[in-house]
């Protein structure tokens, strides 16, 4: 009876363990790399590759994502030079044309 009772204890321990892990890698990959802890003010002077929007979502802030060669900065979304390049960057024409 009280292997039993020590068995039941040791899966319980175990089914605990196993279920943290699990809650705190899928929280890490539903993050992924587009998550900003902290945003700048200064401006990307770098050629910019793409733009994406985050939302607020904790521990992330509201932030636009400029990727470039350079790698990624997340930036304020309220600076007025950041509304400008979304902006330019959503308006511009495209270099090439679209092929089929």
């Amino acid at each position: 009876m009280e292997t039993r009772r020590i068995l039941m204890r040791s899966l319980a321990v175990v089914v605990i363990i196993t279920s943290v892990i699990w809650i705190t890698t899928a929280e890490k990959q539903k993050l992924g790399k587009s998550c900003c802890t902290k945003v700048s003010t200064t401006e990307v002077t770098y050629p910019i590759i793409n733009i994406r929007l985050r939302p607020q979502s904790p521990p992330c802030l509201k932030a636009v994502i400029f990727e470039t060669e350079q790698g990624e900065f997340c930036s304020d979304p309220r600076q007025e030079w950041v509304k400008e390049k979304v902006k330019q960057f959503f308006t511009k024409p495209p270099t090439s044309p679209i092929s089929n």
